[in-house]
């Protein structure tokens, strides 16, 4: 008998959603794909590793056992693909990161070209994804390494089950149109009135941005809901509203039409890299770790104190 340790992690992911298209969804794959991949681990072991039950699956004793251990097996994979790593001369490997767009712009740019010059035989690839989103990725080994955000106004429960590396604060600003009366020093609770341009309740950004200003008094006026900060920053420069630009942000600003002011209370924000607890143990991902905090660094983001 030989087991496919693909085919057992989308077992596993079948046992952790509950189903079959709920698994295809956080595995990027199609329904029929996972059927087929459970279907032909059933055929592996010489009996069904799931049942039906109504409109949903189950696992079978049989599918229960080999979920069990899975575990075993793929943190054996983990092991392995870490000695293999440290016993080469050079770093090689393919690694996965998912990122939010500013820390895109500003940070991945450095890391790729620190990493050509030091360890050419790392690959990185990014996927821009909500944090909420990347961090569910890291947890089921779908990525090898997330850029979320911690704001200190919205603290999202990120921990369990990471281990997370603070790599600098983000400070964050008023963004308003050109000629703004608005200066240095403006209070948050000021900007009542004002129409906005934020991401929906949904992302973390903008629950976190509506929880900044509900705690200055106010409920914003959101007229525009925009999740791409390049598209808020022109609609801003179009006069059509006010929203909040980090310094990492910058990187999208227009040439022109925008007056970027510095809150009384600035509203900070702590960059972190997260990983699965062990995938350090990969002196690749460990390199990576590694030049995203000289990036931070060169960046100028403010040590976490």
């Amino acid at each position: 008998m030989e087991l496919s340790l693909r085919r057992l992690r989308t077992l596993r992911e079948v046992a952790r959603r509950g189903g079959v298209n709920a698994a295809a969804a956080a595995l990027h794959y199609s329904p029929s794909a996972v059927s087929q991949q459970v279907e032909a681990l059933g055929t592996d072991v010489g009996a069904p590793v799931i049942e039906r039950v109504g409109r949903g699956v189950r696992l079978t004793e049989v599918g229960r056992v080999l979920v069990e251990q899975a575990e075993v097996l793929l943190a054996a994979e983990h092991r392995a693909v870490a000695a293999v790593e440290a016993a080469r001369q050079h770093l090689s490997a393919r690694l996965s990161v998912g990122m939010f767009p500013a820390a895109a712009a500003a940070l991945l740019p450095a890391v790729i070209a620190d990493l050509a010059a030091e360890h050419p035989g790392i690959t990185l690839e990014s996927l821009e994804a909500d944090p909420d989103q990347a961090v569910l990725d890291v947890r089921q080994g779908h990525l090898d390494l997330a850029l979320i955000l911690d704001y200190p106004d919205a603290p999202e429960p990120w921990a369990p089950g990471l281990t997370m590396v603070p790599l600098g604060q983000d400070r964050i600003h008023l963004a308003a149109p050109a000629g703004t009366r608005y200066r240095p020093g403006v209070d948050l609770a000021e900007l009542a009135e004002e129409t906005w341009i934020i991401s929906g309740a949904e992302s973390y950004y903008g629950r976190a941005v509506r929880t900044a200003c509900r705690r200055a008094g106010f409920e914003p006026q959101v007229r525009h809901r925009v999740d791409g900060l390049a598209t808020a920053l022109a609609m801003v420069a179009a006069g059509l509203g006010v929203t909040l630009a980090s310094d990492l942000g910058r990187a999208f600003l227009p040439p022109s039409g925008i007056d970027v002011v510095p809150l009384r209370r600035p509203l900070p924000r702590t960059i972190v890299l997260a990983h699965l607890p062990h995938a350090t143990d990969r002196p690749s991902v460990r390199a990576t770790v590694d030049a995203f905090a000289r990036a931070a660094q060169d960046r100028g983001l403010a040590a976490v104190g």
